[in-house]
């Protein structure tokens, strides 16, 4: 055999060998999902025997297919945080659902282009579909949205900030930052997430045009201090030209006023954008869709298919009223891209974006919205609301003390009959992941930096007898015997 061919057999396998290689696949995912909730929650952390077992792959010698995929799958399983256990109470992690397995499979497969609408053009109207219809279920303007599927929801706060700079300053596209004679600041909850620093510093604007607002006693930002901030960068000739309104925080599932955010914008000339990456799906259950009252208002919206609606990761989107502004920041001319399409009214993935060459994201929310529909959807984000309202009356019960206020089933949690410091709640979250039985994290809150523990209903399938296990180790953890 020359080398041209073992090349081509080394890669692409033989139909004989990839048979029984799918079958050894299929049979790992299968197992992993019917025994995820008997496995520890989290590994054992030991840099040594990861690193060393990463570094004894030398590609110096071949492996059988089967050995390599075997030896891996086995070291993967034993080596990671299952964010897919029903105990896994921690950041917006889901279970991912069938439909998004078997999608990712089948987008590896095929291995869609999505720069070029004619490369794979129903991968990509598909996509537009999906932000039509996601869009609509946010009140935005039917006829005019536009949107993009993103890697997550920190590609999606970017892209608003890029859009929210070149809506007040249109020339910022071709001049950039430095044809602006003043110096554009904005605002974001100090409860919001951490992109926009990367956003503004990744824009070229810096750390320092941010402006992190301080939050009320509900870990909402405030209004007063919002205002405050304004009419004090104006005042001192800075250029005020984004609001962000959090819907559903990282930290405690807060949610900004979001009318009275949208009003203030407009008021000021301000691209009003909501970051509701995890809690837009309320969006979806009609008796939890009037706490996103105001969304409908905004420029534009993050929102992640694979925080609430369970996709694998990573399925962000970014939204907007505004059908002309993704053109207006990411078209560009090339003499390299197909032409197929020039004529139709489609719009080039590439052109159309922050990114250029990149994977078919939205087939694996298509496919579970095909399977599951608006209504099966809204079922799952009932029962995990559900959950998390048991988990409060269960911490009431056993005297801890909860410490957030939100409809979202995110709960932040303290000792009930004593105060504790950071050091404490971390030793009793570290106590609880090393138990293997649960994950829950640390957090701080609002303007004191409140320390709380943090436990979150991410999975679907996250049931009342998981709830109880968590509590047992809590409350074991809490009064060890002495």
């Amino acid at each position: 055999m020359n080398d041209s061919q073992n090349s081509s057999t080394s890669l692409a396998l033989d139909s004989e060998t990839r048979a029984s290689l799918w079958k050894l696949v299929a049979a790992t995912i299968e197992t992993y999902l019917r025994t995820v909730d008997e496995l520890p929650v989290s590994p054992t952390l030991d840099v040594t025997r990861v690193r060393s077992f990463a570094e004894s792959f030398t590609f110096e010698q071949s492996f059988a297919p089967e050995e390599a995929f075997r030896l891996i799958a086995a070291e993967l399983i034993q080596s990671q945080v299952h964010t897919p256990h029903p105990q896994y109470f921690g950041l917006f992690n889901p279970a991912p659902t069938a439909m998004s397995i078997a999608a990712d499979a089948l987008v590896a497969t095929l291995n869609p282009q999505l720069a070029a609408w004619s490369h794979s053009p129903l991968a990509a109207e598909m996509e537009r579909h999906l932000v039509i219809s996601i869009a609509d279920k946010f009140g935005l303007p039917r006829g005019q949205v536009d949107g993009v599927l993103t890697s997550g929801g920190a590609e999606a706060n970017q892209t608003a900030l890029l859009t929210a700079l070149a809506q007040r300053w249109p020339e910022v596209t071709l001049c950039g930052l430095r044809g602006l004679k003043e110096e554009p600041v904005f605002y974001v909850s100090a409860e919001g997430h951490h992109s926009f620093l990367k956003a503004a510093r990744a824009a070229g604007l810096g750390a320092s045009s941010l402006r992190e607002i301080e939050v009320t006693d509900d870990l909402c930002i405030d209004l007063d201090s919002l205002r405050a901030a304004i009419h004090r960068d104006h005042a001192n000739g800075h250029a005020p030209f984004l609001l962000v309104a959090t819907a559903g925080t990282t930290g405690a599932g807060a949610i900004d006023p979001l009318p009275n955010l949208a009003s203030l914008a407009r008021e000021h000339g301000l691209w009003f954008h909501v970051d509701a990456a995890w809690g837009g799906a309320a969006a979806l259950v009609p008796e939890l869709h009037s706490v996103l009252d105001g969304i409908e208002l905004a420029d534009s919206i993050t929102f992640d298919a694979h925080k609430w609606l369970s996709v694998s990761m990573g399925a962000g989107m970014f939204l907007t009223r505004h059908p002309d502004i993704l053109s207006r920041c990411f078209a560009t001319q090339t003499a390299y891209m197909p032409k197929e399409s020039e004529g139709m009214q489609v719009a080039d993935p590439f052109a159309h974006s922050l990114q250029w060459s990149r994977r078919f994201i939205g087939l694996k929310l298509f496919l579970s919205l095909a399977v599951a529909g608006w209504d099966g959807y809204a079922a799952a984000i009932r029962h995990q609301t559900e959950m998390g309202e048991l988990l409060r009356n269960r911490l009431i019960k056993d005297k801890w003390k909860i410490v957030n206020r939100t409809p979202l089933p995110l709960v932040c949690f303290t000792d009930g009959e004593t105060e504790w410091d950071t050091n404490t709640c971390q030793r009793i979250a570290n106590a609880v992941v090393a138990s293997g039985q649960a994950w829950i994290s640390t957090i701080q809150l609002g303007k004191q930096k409140q320390p709380a523990l943090r436990a979150c209903i991410t999975n679907y399938q996250t049931k009342p007898h998981h709830i109880d296990a968590l509590l047992d180790v809590l409350n074991h953890v809490r009064r060890p015997k002495r």
